[in-house]
């Protein structure tokens, strides 16, 4: 009887031991994150000259797709693993940002999501905040330079400049959150001889 007693007494401690210790980890282990690690920010790539008619090419110039095609390398090769491809819808008048990013695409096998418009950066901007599945990923989004800075902004980054050079393709922005604070960096892509490497 006794024997029996001290048994019991004995997996009752066990058992508020383990209990008090899974109490203690789960009030000390780090609360998981609530937004993206990294978003990078690319303009697409080089777009043809105007024609004498006036007619918009919605593609990349032949200058354009070597750079889409140097960035499947260079990405995966000098920056962060996209997680997450996002790139600004096909208009009328333009799909440079979903075929920049085509071939990094099929090297990393990511599929890129382009359901938000070029003009919609609020949108794309709550959308990567806010969705859990970006939570603590690395995305990669192709735009249009008129909007980077707004998207920026909109992502919380408060030192940016306010435009984007209309002559400049190979910049990368890229935003790292700490505990939700982001940290704003322009880097070159240098994936074309020629780019900038500063």
């Amino acid at each position: 009887m006794i024997q029996a007693r001290w048994k019991f007494l004995v997996s009752l401690s066990l058992l508020l031991a383990m209990s008090f210790t899974g109490a203690l980890c789960a009030d000390t282990a780090p609360p998981p994150p609530q937004g993206p690690h990294i978003i990078m920010i690319i303009r697409h790539a080089e777009k043809p000259d105007e024609s004498d008619d006036g007619v918009k090419d919605p593609n990349l110039s032949p200058v354009g797709y070597q750079r889409a095609d140097a960035l499947a390398k260079v990405i995966p090769a000098h920056f962060p693993m996209p997680d997450f491809l996002i790139a600004a819808k096909l208009s009328k008048h333009s799909n440079r940002p979903v075929e920049t990013i085509t071939p990094l695409s099929k090297a990393i096998k990511e599929s890129i999501d382009s359901t938000f418009d070029a003009k919609d950066v609020a949108g794309v901007s709550h959308f990567l905040l806010t969705d859990p599945k970006f939570a603590g990923k690395t995305i990669l989004i192709a735009w249009h330079h008129e909007k980077i800075p707004e998207l920026a902004k909109d992502l919380g980054v408060t030192n940016a400049p306010s435009d984007w050079n209309s002559d400049v393709y190979d910049r990368v922005w890229e935003i790292t959150y700490t505990n939700g604070v982001p940290a704003w960096q322009n880097l070159p892509e240098s994936a074309l001889p020629g780019d900038s490497t500063k």
